[in-house]
């Protein structure tokens, strides 16, 4: 059995981890969180719902859950929602239950969200998330990715830039900020956020009980 992951009949190792990555449009969140899926088997997706028309490579319920405007707003005057988000006249949500269910089972859970997500989840769960927030290497470089991308139009383009330099302004409210000039290497750092993330003392609920049993055997030895 997978540490971390123990039977039904035990309690957690630990508590999970609301890893957040963030990033302007064309930065590289969306390649850097593939990338830690396919990878780690530790950590899931939240599969946000929006509001947002699919694009042709997006799959239902895999990339999102697509739903209309009135569903959304249904969802959220329950509560059934953990952070919302209104992005380029689009709503972006994330369900409050099965995040929370993963947590309390010790498993990390993967957002891919905004800035405004972010500072969301921040004022209701503050304790359980760590942020990532990625700058491209120029606006330049981050100009040709968005067109390379080929599913926006040039007015979209031009649009989600415009709203890049409010998202880059908040880099400061991260816990991390890698540069992704190279994804190789900004992947490689990005594991190693959250592999020393889970190794912080808090998060390691059995190591009060594990250090006295230690001490104790210490002291008999040395008795």
């Amino acid at each position: 059995m997978a540490p971390g992951h123990p039977s039904s009949t035990q309690a957690p190792l630990r508590r999970g981890i609301m890893f957040v990555i963030s990033s302007p449009s064309g930065a590289g969140k969306s390649a850097l969180s593939r990338l830690l899926l396919q990878d780690d088997p530790e950590i899931r997706l939240s599969v946000s719902v929006t509001t947002r028309p699919r694009r042709p490579s997006e799959v239902h319920g895999v990339h999102y859950h697509f739903i209309d405007v009135p569903t959304f707003h249904q969802m959220r005057e329950r509560g059934d929602l953990l952070e919302w988000a209104e992005v380029h006249g689009n709503f972006y949500a994330t369900p409050r239950q099965l995040v929370e269910q993963a947590l309390g089972e010790g498993r990390d859970v993967l957002f891919d969200i905004d800035v405004q997500g972010t500072l969301q989840l921040y004022e209701c769960m503050r304790e359980d998330v760590v942020s990532v927030f990625i700058l491209p290497p120029s606006i330049a470089e981050l100009q040709s990715r968005l067109k390379r991308r080929a599913e926006d139009s040039d007015d979209v383009i031009l649009r989600r830039l415009r709203t890049a330099e409010t998202e880059i302004a908040r880099w400061q409210d991260y816990d991390f900020v890698l540069v992704n000039d190279d994804l190789e290497r900004c992947f490689h750092d990005l594991k190693q956020v959250l592999v020393a993330e889970r190794l912080k003392r808090h998060r390691q609920p059995h190591l009060p009980a594990l250090t006295e049993a230690l001490l104790k055997d210490l002291r008999t030895v040395l008795s």
